[in-house]
């Protein structure tokens, strides 16, 4: 993923506009995590000048993918790119290790069957406090570094 320091294709880049369509689909799972992923992808759409951007929110991670491919199936919604938060905690079970499989074919199955690019914005950590350090912590901001994958994805579509 892109990160906030190697932004430097931001700003002018072919194929954005004020009719770029973003779609966010976000779990409720973990919401005081996911609410701050989107916060901060906004305000990098934001500043980006892209105001077309939806949100959806499922119950869960293994949700994300099947509404991501709803929502392209859709023809009223139809995004430029998709990018999918959430965030996973370890716990004392394997199905931390089945969800997170889950998501993640889910997701690479999208991006090879998708037109629009299907940016992966999910945390798996093993504690909150790692949850927290990539949602502006020392590890930086995962939110508006998938927006920034978004439209640097969103470019390179336009360039091939």
């Amino acid at each position: 993923m892109a990160s906030t320091g190697n932004n430097a294709l931001l700003g002018g880049l072919p194929g954005l506009s004020a009719e770029t369509k973003i779609a966010i689909v976000k779990t409720e799972w973990n919401s005081h995590i996911t609410d701050e992923l989107e916060a901060g992808a906004m305000r990098v759409l934001r500043q980006q000048g892209i105001d077309k951007v939806r949100t959806y929110t499922v119950p869960g991670a293994v949700e994300v993918p099947y509404m991501i491919r709803h929502i392209d199936q859709s023809m009223l919604v139809r995004a430029d790119a998709y990018i999918a938060f959430a965030c996973v905690i370890k716990g004392d079970t394997p199905h931390f290790d089945y969800v997170c499989q889950s998501i993640t074919q889910g997701i690479t199955q999208l991006n090879l069957q998708l037109q629009a690019p299907v940016i992966y914005g999910v945390l798996t950590v093993n504690t909150e406090a790692q949850a927290q350090e990539r949602i502006g912590g020392i590890h930086g901001h995962k939110g508006e570094e998938a927006a920034i994958t978004a439209l640097k994805m969103i470019h390179l579509r336009y360039q091939v």
